[in-house]
């Protein structure tokens, strides 16, 4: 198990957090997501660190900018 930890631009508010927590712990493979709002970053428990990119993809989709 690996975890992730991805910082993240254009989170706003609770509802953005809320959607963001949601639309990665969907994906297969993700264990835990927790999205800190303040510190723009997303914690993120995985099966496999390969995930890193389909996570990426998977902000990008919700319409925020991942930082690397």
């Amino acid at each position: 198990m690996s975890k992730l930890t991805i910082k993240i631009e254009g989170m706003s508010c609770q509802h953005c957090k809320m959607a963001l927590e949601k639309a990665i712990g969907q994906l297969e493979g993700v264990n835990s997501v927790e999205v800190d709002l303040e510190a723009g970053t997303a914690s993120i428990e995985v099966a496999n660190a390969d995930l890193q990119d389909k996570i990426i993809e998977t902000i990008k989709e919700a319409g925020y900018t991942p930082v690397q």
